[in-house]
């Protein structure tokens, strides 16, 4: 049985920048939904026993019904305890490390990851995720549609911001582009990335 990761924090931990109500949705609610749907549709099957990035990788390039919804549903799982981990109610400070030193690398400075990323969220149609992500030694900023992630296409997720209406609409309406600066101005969670990276390194 999958299970429901918990929150890093109370639930009410983001509010202003993410009220209490939204999370009490999105966590309770979108993802609790995921978990039970994914387990649903794995039970009795040889994927109940596998960890849920085998489960991901397995059923990425399905081409039948059932095999997409697992995966839909599994690498919805995977993304949402991703994008809790990737914000922090003490978020929005400037990088340090080795984190920095990419970031810098690739986008001169925070400012210029800060408006890069906007841009890429405001760019993407639809529902989706956008993504620091590092591939072959540099740092990336990657959009995905749906459930979609970076671990399919071979590249090491560092942060997300979910940009599924459901992660905002509550707290702001059709206004994406406030949500998406709210997110990097004040929650976004420079440490997680930094173990991200240094996880990679050490691999």
């Amino acid at each position: 049985m999958f299970t429901l990761p918990p929150l890093p924090y109370a639930q009410n931990a983001l509010a202003p920048h993410i009220s209490a109500e939204t999370m009490d949705f999105h966590y309770n609610k979108h993802h609790a939904g995921y978990v039970k749907k994914l387990n649903e549709l794995v039970a009795g099957t040889v994927m109940a026993d596998l960890e849920l990035e085998a489960v991901i990788t397995k059923t990425h390039n399905a081409t039948d019904g059932d095999a997409k919804k697992i995966f839909n549903n599994a690498a919805q799982v995977w993304n949402h305890t991703f994008f809790w981990n990737a914000m922090t109610p003490a978020g929005g400070n400037d990088p340090t490390g080795d984190i920095a030193d990419l970031i810098n690398a690739t986008f001169d400075d925070v400012k210029g990851f800060n408006a890069a990323f906007a841009k890429a969220a405001e760019a993407h149609f639809g529902s989706g995720w956008v993504w620091l992500v590092e591939a072959g030694g540099k740092a990336e900023i990657m959009t995905t549609a749906n459930a979609d992630l970076p671990m399919t296409s071979g590249k090491t997720a560092l942060l997300v911001c979910d940009i599924w209406e459901h992660a905002y609409y509550l707290d702001y309406q059709n206004r994406k582009p406030d949500f998406v600066k709210t997110y990097l101005e004040n929650l976004i969670n420079w440490d997680f990335a930094a173990a991200n990276l240094d996880t990679l390194v050490d691999a």
